[in-house]
């Protein structure tokens, strides 16, 4: 399975985008897939000797392009905030949720009431990036099961950001929620309080695959919370689905993915399970082994979405994500395009000033950790960035979406030369077309095109000015065409 791959690189990315995907439980297709960022081997070592040789590096590029503020460097406007409760977990997940059991009264759970009182002291004593701070852009409510938190306390965590940060008055405020956690009341107060984007957890259209998957809902729920949405006028609202379930079948994804373009949401995430050792499926099954589909089987599954969306008029702008247009999900973009961010809550994380800092996973030793911030004895990271786990990130990040890497800017940052042996090493991929290479314009350019500029560097500096995964060979391929790009990276 490509998830047995290069699992030390996993582990980082996991520990990264546990606060960016839209459902926690899952990772998006093969984003286990990525190398290790420890020592790559040297893979075509013709090409990657000639990019060692080279009196400019890519520390040496990445301190002296510019006297303009880097991308790393600039204040965040994206916040993410953890609510971990859930009424129970899910037999795929391993991440940091409090669950309240099915008889908890959540609006009288004084575990909530704690919580989220410590997250506000969190976001308090956070220091701020900037001085004045631009206000937040963007807010994400991730967890655990959002819409089980009281409406009143999600109105103090909101009004906590905006006195610390400010939120622009535009801001693109989204929360999880799942099926039967909310009605039409709960729905129009959070309205009320800003929330303008819903990310529904439906994961599937079938009873028995739900129930397998240790979820509180069913399909009846389902279809209840999609008439809450629309009946509401909740315009901005995204699926989240799963693939590669145990016993799932092609005729079971599909009727998922029929289901959901009947429903018409304006965005979905598409997910491959990833089997987690701590888990109850990780007790349960063996990655690779029935019941869980082959690893052909998933391409296959990953492929019948990929097609099915796309056909329908929805935009594949990132790996797992799809909108129709003008519904791209403006935080989760945050983290593609590599901007910081700030993270709050349990296990959460914070790209600050180039560096990633994570919360703790456990709740005791994030309450001492809100303590130890408060007292002023929390060093949350320091300023220094590798150059080269930056070129790694921004590379890996934006080979994640449609738009794919824009080479010009990558070169300014991190060396022409750096972006020369990137194209060269991509070759066969090219011609192979899991690579496609876009010139400013955004116009394709052939291998045979291509072909006639590997004589010519000054030519290739400036004809190719876009590198993007083909959608959907290329998506599934991302494990070793990532992986040859940090062999280049690392020599």
């Amino acid at each position: 399975m490509f998830e047995l791959k290069f699992r030390a690189y996993c582990e980082i990315c996991k520990r990264y985008l546990i606060v960016i995907m839209l459902k926690l439980s899952f990772t998006p297709l093969l984003i286990t897939t990525f190398p290790t960022k420890t020592k790559s081997p040297r893979l075509f070592s013709t090409i990657t000797n000639t990019l060692t040789q080279n009196p400019q590096t890519v520390r040496q590029n990445a301190t002296t392009k510019s006297t303009n503020t880097p991308p790393h460097k600039l204040p965040p406007k994206s916040a993410y905030v953890h609510l971990p409760f859930c009424r129970k977990r899910c037999h795929y997940c391993d991440f940091p949720i409090i669950a309240l059991g099915s008889s908890s009264a959540p609006d009288n759970d004084p575990r909530i009431v704690n919580y989220v009182q410590t997250l506000c002291r969190e976001i308090k004593a956070t220091p701020e990036n900037s001085n004045p701070n631009p206000p937040l852009e963007t807010v994400f409510f991730g967890g655990g099961t959002p819409s089980l938190v009281p409406p009143k306390l999600v109105s103090l965590v909101l009004e906590t950001l905006r006195s610390k940060f400010g939120v622009s008055s535009e801001a693109e405020i989204s929360m999880e929620m799942d099926p039967g956690t909310f009605d039409g009341g709960k729905l129009k107060v959070l309205t009320d309080l800003g929330v303008n984007r819903v990310s529904l957890g439906v994961q599937a259209f079938q009873d028995d695959l739900l129930k397998a998957c240790g979820r509180a809902h069913g399909v009846k729920e389902v279809y209840e919370a999609i008439d809450i949405l629309k009946s509401w006028g909740v315009e901005n609202w995204s699926m989240d689905l799963i693939s590669s379930l145990p016993h799932q079948t092609p005729q079971m994804w599909e009727e998922s993915l029929k289901l959901t373009l009947q429903a018409q949401p304006t965005h979905v995430s598409v997910y491959d399970l990833q089997v987690e050792k701590d888990t109850k499926f990780g007790v349960l099954y063996n990655p690779g082994e029935f019941p869980l589909p082959s690893e052909d089987l998933s391409a296959e599954f990953y492929r019948m979405a990929s097609r099915m969306l796309t056909n329908a008029g929805y935009n594949h702008y990132e790996i797992s994500s799809y909108c129709k247009s003008g519904y791209m999900c403006k935080h989760n973009f945050t983290y593609w395009k590599n901007n910081p961010f700030y993270g709050f809550g349990l296990g959460s994380a914070s790209y600050v000033n180039g560096t990633r800092f994570s919360r703790p996973r456990k709740l005791k030793d994030f309450m001492n950790y809100v303590q130890n911030l408060e007292d002023g004895v929390m060093n949350c990271g320091d300023d220094s960035v590798d150059a080269k786990d930056l070129a790694m990130d921004v590379l890996m990040l934006s080979l994640r979406t449609a738009r794919g890497l824009d080479l010009k800017s990558f070169g300014e940052a991190f060396g022409c030369d750096l972006v020369l042996s990137l194209c060269k090493v991509y070759q066969p991929y090219v011609a192979s077309g899991h690579i496609v290479l876009l010139d400013d314009r955004r116009r394709s350019i052939t291998a045979d095109e291509f072909s006639s500029l590997l004589s010519d560097d000054d030519k290739m500096s400036e004809v190719v000015a876009f590198l993007r995964l083909s959608d959907p060979d290329g998506f599934l391929l991302s494990n070793e065409l990532i992986s040859h790009a940090f062999g280049v990276i690392d020599s």
